[in-house]
């Protein structure tokens, strides 16, 4: 029997699979739970007798000197009795697809290299030219002598880029295949029509055996030859199709879509609190609304990042038609679905640990300081504006400016913004440009004291040219509607938490804390706010995302300001002091995921003492949202 037997043994292991574009297989990383899970399948399905020829049959070289005996006799056997045929004439082998649904367990291949052309680039051991460079192949081997004879003569063999050769691993079908083809293509480039002289000049035959052997090999494997075939012709075409059609080398496009049903109930509203009458009923329509959002991130250098979000949509906000602020959505986006820029800043790494973000659109605290609730997110997290995040972020309503993101260490990171409302203003510097009208100065510390405990402490200044803090949920408005308007500077202090206790429960909250100052009175007004929530990852399914939420909207808690200016009692003379009464937040909301693209999520919050005034009727707010992204 010649050495051509052992030779596809070694093919087996150095044809280069990445190159034909084989499914993927996955990676175990224990070696002796990949052979016991290979030898246990295949003893379900059929013996490695009946689906391999026994000179291919490889043998565990970790086993004892017996059974390393065992399948050298039964080699040896083999050889004398095996009589060769032509491949017309030869038996089909049998459950195919089983051995190849058996491979799936085996470790992944795609590092080894065989190649008709093999690049030294890519693999430095491409071309073996001495058995002695595969480390793990010693002279007491079994196959020792004929895997020699096979780099000597044929030059099939190559290993591993960390010179290991690992004849003991198991393969599919497809692989040999692979394998068998790769290696017969070299031994054809390497015998010329006349003579069959190697290129090296060394003289050397391919007996009639041999060639016997081939032929039966290219005929017992013809389907699986075929079949790689049509898969590299179908890749090829896929690529050119991409090639093709692609947007473009640096830049990648993200959309979202959002559909939503939502609807309130009709409270009573006492408009002017003085008497504790209600004077009118808050009544909203059950509407179906949309918004759509496109996002391009590109990238030029690797290290940096160019947004330009587009979007529209028609969910305009409920507050108007409630006379009060505290049932508004999340997710709200009304453009009259005109098409604007909600996005357009660039980011990039000045060093290893700091990166900038500079932009005309969406900067500002809320999109450069870090998320620490596992509950935000417009499109699938909470439903409600409130239980987004601490308000207290919101405040100022920046569009564009500068911010920074710094990684001290591994645990600790700072982050910090400049942003303005209208930063492309050029008129009345008291009511816009990048200095003038509003604008917020802040930073947050971001801390990690444990891998379950995530901390930021928050700190905003802020200049409103109105009395309005233009945080769009609770007390939000500053003076009087009665007075005139006057600019404030308000300080901001707060944290957020968030503890994971396991993998499907996370608590938190947060707290924040306002002091305004106007520029040309006396006195201040200040705020209070807080949240407890607890998530629910994983609920019912992995994917999906549970979430119940308690907490109290921003309220003035005091307001020292002259007579006429103070807005708690803004309806009775308009005298010094705080809220009288708080108004509670209660939100529970369930995110169903029913593909990686889609996700439908109900959701039912209530205000109980909207308006932080226990003359109006509780407010119950309802959504059903479903989100699409591609």
């Amino acid at each position: 029997m010649s050495d051509i037997s052992l030779l596809m043994a070694g093919v087996l292991v150095t044809a280069p699979i990445s190159a034909l574009n084989l499914p993927q297989q996955p990676i175990n990383t224990s070696e002796n739970s990949v052979q016991e899970s290979t030898q246990e399948n295949l003893s379900k399905v059929v013996s490695p007798a009946e689906i391999t020829p026994p000179e291919f049959v490889q043998p565990d070289i970790t086993t004892s000197p017996a059974i390393k005996n065992k399948y050298e006799n039964i080699l040896k056997k083999s050889r004398e009795k095996i009589q060769f045929i032509s491949s017309p004439n030869l038996p089909e082998l049998k459950d195919t697809q089983s051995v190849t649904e058996v491979a799936q367990n085996q470790k992944n291949t795609e590092e080894f290299f065989l190649s008709p052309h093999p690049s030294d680039s890519d693999n430095q051991m491409s071309q073996v030219t001495s058995v002695s460079q595969l480390q793990d192949v010693q002279p007491s081997d079994w196959a020792f002598g004929t895997l020699q004879s096979l780099v000597e003569r044929y030059g099939c063999i190559a290993g591993y880029p960390d010179g290991t050769y690992l004849g003991n691993r198991s393969i599919s079908r497809y692989e040999f295949a692979a394998g068998l083809d790769a290696c017969l293509e070299k031994i054809n480039n390497a015998m010329p029509a006349a003579g069959y002289a190697y290129a090296n000049n060394k003289v050397n035959t391919v007996n009639n055996e041999d060639l016997v052997l081939l032929q039966r090999l290219q005929g017992e494997f013809k389907a699986e030859l075929q079949q790689l075939q049509q898969r590299i012709k179908a890749v090829e075409n896929h690529n050119s199709e991409l090639q093709g059609n692609k947007f473009s080398t640096t830049t990648r496009l993200f959309g979202q879509a959002i559909f939503s049903i939502q609807g309130t109930n009709s409270p009573d509203v006492d408009l002017f609190p003085r008497d504790g009458i209600p004077e009118r009923q808050g009544k909203t329509n059950l509407t179906f609304t949309s918004s759509a959002q496109l996002t391009l991130a590109t990238s030029f250098t690797g290290r940096d990042l160019l947004l330009t979000g587009l979007s529209a949509g028609n969910l305009g906000s409920n507050a108007s038609l409630l006379s009060n602020n505290m049932g508004r959505l999340g997710f709200e986006s009304n453009t009259n679905n005109n098409l604007v820029i909600s996005d357009l800043s660039y980011r990039f790494l000045l060093s290893d640990n700091l990166g900038i973000v500079v932009g005309t659109a969406g900067v500002n605290p809320i999109n450069t300081f870090r998320g620490i609730s596992p509950l935000e997110g417009s499109s699938d997290g909470a439903i409600s504006l409130f239980g987004q995040r601490n308000p207290i972020l919101s405040i100022g309503n920046g569009s564009g400016g500068i911010g920074f993101d710094w990684q001290i260490s591994d645990r600790i990171s700072l982050q910090g913004v400049y942003s303005a409302e209208i930063p492309n203003f050029p008129g009345d510097i008291n009511q816009g440009g990048l200095f003038g009208g509003r604008f917020t100065a802040g930073a947050q510390l971001s801390l990690a004291p444990t891998n379950n405990l995530d901390i930021g402490v928050h700190y905003l200044y802020s200049h409103s040219p109105d009395g309005l803090l233009a945080s769009g949920i609770g007390d939000s408005q500053l003076i009087s509607p009665f007075a005139d308007p006057t600019a404030f500077n308000t300080q901001a202090i707060g944290a957020s938490v968030a503890w994971r206790i396991n993998p499907n429960l996370q608590l938190g909250g947060w707290g924040g804390f306002t002091s305004s100052k106007p520029l040309n009175l006396p006195g201040s007004v200040e705020t209070t706010n807080w949240m407890v929530f607890a998530a629910f990852p994983n609920l019912l399914r992995s994917g999906n995302l549970g979430g119940v939420l308690v907490g109290q909207p921003p309220k003035i808690t005091s307001s020292s300001l002259p007579e006429g200016f103070n807005f708690p009692n803004f309806s009775d003379g308009g005298t010094a002091g705080g809220r009288s009464d708080t108004s509670i937040h209660v939100e529970v909301f369930y995110r169903a995921q029913l593909s990686d693209n889609i996700a439908l999520t109900p959701g039912l919050f209530v205000i109980f003492n909207p308006d932080h005034n226990a003359a109006n009727d509780a407010l119950v707010v309802g959504a059903l949202r479903a989100t699409f992204r591609f």
